[in-house]
Formats: C-alpha cells, structure tokens, sequence
C-alpha cells in the first residue's frame, strides 16, 4: 500500500506543475462532463473591479454568493462582477446548456427552446459570450508556419432599424452586389492561421486592402521569424518585411510553391462561409467580428467539443468584460 501511496503521492505533485488549460484537458480524457464541471475553479479575486484597490474584506453572503467590500471605494462587490454573468439571474447550469448548444452551432430559437430562455436573451447572451470571446483572441500570436489571405462579405444592414437610414434600395437577403468584383459593397475580411489551429480575423475596411488595412489585423499577431505564406497581393510584401518575417509568394496562377500553398485558409474562408450563408442564413455586418471569433473557436480550433465546452464556461467566468444588454444592438452599421 505505501508503494501505491507514494505514487499517487508522484502523480499529485505532476498534476499541480500542470497549467489550468492542461488540467482541464486531462481531467476531460479521465472524467465524465460531470465531473470536470466540478474543478472548475472560481476567478480568484485580486483587486476591486470599481477602483481596482486591493484593500477589501469578505462581507458575508448572498444566494450562497461570497460578497466583497472594498475599504478605498466603499463598494461591494462578488465574483461575477465585471463579468457577462453579472445580474443575469440564472443559474450557472443553464450557462452550461448554453454553452453547448454554442458548440454545436444550433440556431437562437433552438438555443431558447433548450435553456428555457427567451429569443431576446438567447440573442443577446450569443453576442455577451463572443465580445468575451474577443479578448481570447487579441491575446493569440500565430508562429511556424501562418498563412494570410483576406476573403469578403457583401454589406448587411440587418438589424439597423431605429434611426437609420438605408444608404442603398432594399433587398432580399443574399442579394449580390450590383457591382462586380472587389468594390465598396463588401467588407474586406484579412485572416492569418496557422497549422495549429490558431486564427485571427477581423473587418479591416472595405473593397481592396491597403498596408495599413492589413495592419489594422496581422501586425504584432505573428512572431518574428515565423513563415508567412500568402498569395500574390502585393501589400503583404511590405508587411512581412516590418515584421521579419519569411515570405513564401503563390504566384498568380499556381497553386504551390514547393511544399508551401495556401489550401489550409481557403479552406478557413470555405467552412466560414458555409457557417455565415448556411447554418445561420446571413448575419448583420455590424455583428460580422462576432462570427468570426465564433468561427476561430468552434469550427478551427484544434480540440475536442468537451474541452471547448469547458475551456469557454471557465473563460466567461474569469474574464472582465462589461458589455451591457442595451449596447449591443445600437452598434455602428459597419464597424471599421
């Protein structure tokens, strides 16, 4: 018996040296859901998220809630706060369900029906999670191998309707642009990936890109030395010198270059359009950088559903982002 006790004794110190995302990640290939939902440990509470002091003290308890009071400010506070579950009123296992029904990509009235929300909520809970979302991938940094190319998404006014004005005749949705070609009419979408699975992507401007758009997106995003790989538009010439970087050009015409080609973002650009255009039938430009965070995460990312189901509840819970329910809709049409 002391053989096997100082072997798990081994076994605990090892697990201890791992970082949170390998925890999670072993616990998940040992352990049902249901028991991985239970390590999930709350944010540890540093400073006051009003003032940002680090003088407070326990101030009892609400709805089994731990309560804080910050002696600098004089305001209280728990641990949601500052976070998108702050003054939801449900409770962390509907989150769950939610979570999952995100994953698995099924559409609002589907998402409501299964969390026992409303569609308005469903709504804005989709869009609270993705601007969280938003700051996991400002933090992103492609190396190895990352290949560029920019894809496009005709203009979308859906949802602006208080207040706004159509530049542009209505119509059906997934009408095309009256111009051809890269025009005006469209939201350049620059992307960077790289063979890990890791991804940026963000509305840059619109038509055709210049230097500075696609520095708006890939500058300071790819480490020093790393391969880029792109297709013959000639601004990425410039911007792979700025930073350094090794520069593979697919010629106009060819698909490779030796070992080197840009199949893996074409096919990026093809599992995001069928996302936007198929599985939820078009979505509103001003909500565009959402769906893309949203594709980065659930359609490329390399890990299992159980992992990202986790990886995401835990980040919500930990990551300060304020984003009301009132804000979201009143976003700028077209978010350059």
């Amino acid at each position: 018996m002391s053989g096997i006790t100082k072997e798990l004794d081994i076994l605990k110190q090892l697990f201890e040296n791992l970082s949170e995302t390998d925890k999670q990640a072993f616990l998940t290939s040992v352990s049902p859901k249901e028991q991985v939902k239970r390590v999930i440990e709350p944010r540890k509470i540093t400073n006051c998220p009003h003032c940002q002091s680090t003088h407070f003290v326990k101030n009892g308890k609400d709805c089994g809630n731990q309560r804080y009071l910050c002696r600098d400010c004089k305001k209280s506070f728990v641990e949601q706060t500052g976070t998108i579950l702050y003054g939801t009123q449900k409770d962390i296992e509907v989150w769950e369900k939610y979570i999952h029904c995100m994953i698995e990509k099924y559409p609002l009235r589907k998402c409501a029906a299964i969390c026992g929300i409303s569609l308005a909520t469903a709504f804005v809970w989709r869009h609270k999670i993705l601007d969280a979302l938003q700051n996991m991938m400002n933090e992103v940094e492609l190396d190895g191998v990352v290949q560029a190319d920019e894809t496009y998404s005709t203009i979308s006014y859906k949802g602006n309707h208080k207040n706004f004005n159509l530049p542009r005749p209505a119509h059906k949705r997934g009408t095309r642009a009256t111009k051809r070609g890269i025009s005006k009419e469209q939201v350049c979408v620059p992307c960077g990936i790289n063979l890990n699975g890791l991804s940026i992507a963000r509305i840059s401007n619109l038509g055709k890109p210049s230097l500075r758009d696609l520095q708006k997106v890939l500058n300071g995003k790819i480490a020093k030395d790393s391969v880029f790989v792109t297709d013959s538009l000639r601004p990425y010439q410039k911007l792979s010198l700025d930073m350094n970087l090794s520069h593979i050009r697919i010629p106009r015409g060819k698909r490779a270059v030796g070992t080197f080609n840009i199949q893996t973002i074409n096919s990026y650009h093809s599992r995001l359009k069928n996302m936007l255009v198929h599985r939820f039938k078009g979505v509103a430009t001003k909500y565009l950088n959402n769906y893309l965070v949203y594709h980065n995460f659930v359609n490329f990312a390399k890990d299992t559903v159980t992992n990202k189901e986790t990886i995401l509840l835990d980040y919500i819970r930990k990551t300060i982002c304020t984003i009301r329910s009132a804000d979201i809709s009143k976003r700028s049409a077209i978010p350059l």
